[in-house]
């Protein structure tokens, strides 16, 4: 089982200038310098926590001329904080959610409207909640378990769309797959971010 990404998700928390830097970011934006004075700590000090953050994907990073300003990266703070807990939970009530009719008749209509009857997607949905549909229909036909290398992951993806660089990425931000070295391998459900709880 994939557990790399809950794995940095807590070992970015796992210290507390990190933990504190989440908490002063919560407020809103803030640049490298403004976060050093107020933890008390060198701008350097705030680099390197910061990239360990970046890494597993809890802040963002925006250039202004030569300042660097943070902020939270709010969906994948709380989608890999579920991750976990899907993940420990995941054989009992309160674990990996059941679809309910609704939301199958759904699925299926939106896997309809975008995958056309060559199996190819006609288009990437913007939509978030669609997107999500999509991506784990085209993800479920990979072997779990299995390490592909990224023509491998490339290949697969051109079957279905031409935009391998954005539906891969897309695999990596949602969740679908973990990405080492060049190396791709599908996550565990319960670690894919989850459409049945997108409003």
């Amino acid at each position: 089982m994939q557990l790399d990404k809950v794995v940095a998700y807590h070992k970015a928390l796992a210290d507390p200038t990190r933990i504190k830097m989440l908490i002063l970011l919560a407020e809103g934006e803030l640049n490298g310098q403004a976060l050093a004075e107020k933890l008390h700590v060198t701008p350097a000090t705030i680099t390197h926590h910061a990239t360990k953050l970046r890494e597993a994907s809890l802040i963002n990073e925006r250039r202004d001329k030569n300042t660097i300003y943070f902020s939270l990266d709010n969906y994948f703070i709380k989608n890999n904080a579920l991750a976990a807990v899907r993940l420990i939970y995941r054989t009992v009530e309160g674990g990996q959610p059941i679809m309910d009719d609704n939301q199958k008749n759904m699925a299926a209509s939106i896997i309809r409207n975008f995958i056309g009857k060559d199996g190819r997607l006609k288009s990437i949905p913007a939509q978030l909640k669609k997107k999500l549909i999509v991506l784990e229909h085209l993800v479920s036909q990979l072997e779990p378990g299995r390490k592909y290398e990224e023509k491998e992951i490339n290949e697969f993806i051109k079957s279905f769309h031409e935009d391998f660089a954005t539906i891969r990425r897309e695999f990596i931000m949602h969740q679908f797959m973990s990405r080492e070295d060049q190396v791709y391998e599908l996550n565990p459900p319960e670690m894919w971010a989850r459409w049945e709880q997108l409003a």
